[in-house]
């Protein structure tokens, strides 16, 4: 069984999971068209999920669109690949991954922060 998405103006609507027979024979009357996603693939790198913690396999050409979709995901034409939303204005999609990053790492001391856009800095919870 394989993993599809139906897209709509570049924005993942549903999910489902069949076989390609399936797709190819369904007769859709909602708009959108269907593209298959990789459940096990995540920042373009396909993992093995018998693994505990996931390791990437040894078969890379699985990896399908950069990243599993979801719903109210975009789906880039240009691009072949599903991504998030941009979470904040500032932050960069990484052309490799199709992930966002924040143009500030985030701190690596143990503790929990959130993104503040205004300051463009990571803030502590408290």
């Amino acid at each position: 069984m394989s993993h599809f998405a139906r897209v709509n103006q570049g924005i993942v609507t549903q999910v489902l999971v069949a076989e390609q027979e399936f797709i190819d024979s369904y007769v859709d009357t909602e708009p959108g068209e269907w593209i298959q996603t990789s459940y096990n693939t995540f920042g373009g790198v396909h993992y093995d999920r018998s693994t505990n913690p996931p390791t990437p396999s040894s078969d890379q050409s699985k990896a399908l669109r950069k990243n599993y979709a979801g719903i109210g995901m975009i789906y880039d034409k240009d691009k072949d690949a599903f991504y998030q939303p941009q979470p904040h204005a500032s932050w960069i999609l990484n052309a490799t991954t199709c992930l966002w990053e924040p143009p500030v790492a985030y701190p690596d001391d143990g503790k929990y922060y959130e993104w503040n856009e205004s300051s463009k800095s990571w803030v502590e919870e408290s």
